[in-house]
């Protein structure tokens, strides 16, 4: 009884042992967001955003099920309708209700942000890794195919994609993460370039392990981080660059729930009838609300990550 009691005990202090780190570290993190408001406003942005994407469903029951994100229509009317008790915040052009678009384009949102920025992370991680260690010919052909990439304007080029591949959101993510991997590559290749010649790296290769081994447990590791604040901000751009395409008339389909399009749908009601400038402010200013809110929310978060992220500011 008593063998089986210290064994017990000895394997809770191994495991206290083996997570006090962790928890420390969990703790600095805490403590850097509560000292700063404005992380703490990016992190409730994004909470509630979430919750607003897992509650859609409820929030907004679907009125088509075999297509959730299509926006139901009241009447054809082209003159949008104001808030009422049947549509919180009114209708715009074409009678679409703008309460369902905005809930359900915030599923649009993350999908959006999290598969472009995740595939574009993955990418420039890969062809940036493998850039950055080796060097010579391979760093050569990757390099001028990024500054390729990156001498083009972004938006342009992704323009030009997805009117070459056809409009729709998935065209849209396509060209975003085409045009999107180059400066994650660049970025990963320059950090790497400094950590392969850090004596644990040395070290490593002299007790012969092998080159993915090193990348992936010594260099990678100590030179991602700052890809990862970058991506955290990224989420945010590339949910208003998706917008813009959309507000162009190249992304998501007439009527599908994506907040860019419903700001496309207000574009001819900016600006009321004579004496009543503001009559319509709701078709373009709720939408764009979501949009702002959102994307002030990633950007915050970003400043929060780089906070807990960076060394040079765990020092202080």
């Amino acid at each position: 009884m008593n063998f089986f009691s210290l064994s017990s005990k000895g394997k809770w202090e191994d495991l206290k042992k083996a997570t006090r780190p962790r928890l420390k570290e969990l703790k600095f993190s805490f403590n850097r967001i509560r000292k700063s408001p404005l992380s703490l406003v990016g992190f409730s942005l994004i909470i509630l955003f979430a919750l607003i994407a897992l509650m859609a469903p409820y929030l907004a029951p679907p009125k088509y099920p075999h297509n959730p994100y299509q926006i139901p229509r009241y009447g054809y009317s082209a003159t949008p309708k104001p808030p009422s008790q049947t549509n919180f915040f009114g209708t715009t052009e074409g009678q679409y209700d703008i309460y369902y678009g905005v809930v359900w384009g915030t599923r649009t949102a993350f999908r959006i942000g999290f598969m472009v920025v995740g595939t574009i992370l993955l990418i420039g991680i890969i062809l940036g890794s493998i850039s950055g260690y080796y060097g010579g010919v391979v760093d050569e052909i990757i390099m001028r195919v990024v500054d390729t990439f990156m001498s083009l304007p972004t938006l342009i080029l992704a323009m030009a994609l997805v009117t070459a591949l056809g409009h729709s959101l998935d065209n849209v993510m396509k060209a975003l993460i085409i045009v999107g991997w180059p400066a994650y590559a660049r970025l990963i290749r320059g950090d790497i370039l400094s950590v392969r010649e850090e004596q644990y790296v040395e070290a490593a290769r002299a007790v012969g392990c092998s080159d993915f081994f090193i990348i992936t447990k010594h260099v990678l590791p100590n030179a991602i981080y700052p890809l990862l604040i970058m991506a955290s901000l990224d989420i945010g751009a590339m949910v208003l660059t998706a917008a813009a395409l959309s507000f162009l008339g190249l992304g998501a389909p007439v009527g599908y729930a994506d907040w860019g399009q419903m700001i496309s749908f207000a574009r001819n009601w900016i600006v009321g009838p004579p004496g009543n400038p503001l009559a319509y402010w709701y078709t373009v200013a709720i939408p764009g609300l979501f949009i702002l809110l959102f994307v002030l929310g990633w950007n915050l978060l970003g400043d929060a990550f780089r906070d807990i992220l960076d060394p040079k500011l765990r020092r202080r």
